[in-house]
């Protein structure tokens, strides 16, 4: 017994790496040197080393790169910094850039 099947065409799904973003700490003039490094060890999980580098790089360049993320890790690290600044009494802030 033979049967006739007629196929549908089947759609091809085009997949997409998620986009990156850039996460930055931005320099001011009154969060200490110490806090920043304490931010980029507990938020951003860099060594001591990479946290003095990034450190000073946002104070001799306004900013310093902290990571690139996906957009919902991007943004909570943007907002976790903001949260523990401000818990600290430091104006320090953060922001993110699509790659």
């Amino acid at each position: 017994m033979a049967t006739n099947t007629e196929l549908e065409p089947v759609e091809k799904t085009l997949l997409q790496y998620p986009k990156k973003y850039k996460v930055f700490i931005l320099n001011d003039d009154y969060t200490s040197m110490d806090f920043v490094v304490d931010v980029l060890m507990t938020i951003f999980h860099k060594s001591y080393e990479e946290s003095e580098a990034i450190m000073l790089e946002v104070h001799k360049k306004d900013r310093g790169l902290c990571g690139v993320y996906t957009h919902e890790i991007a943004e909570t690290k943007v907002m976790q910094v903001h949260k523990k600044a401000r818990d600290s009494g430091f104006p320090l802030k953060s922001t993110m850039e699509e790659e």
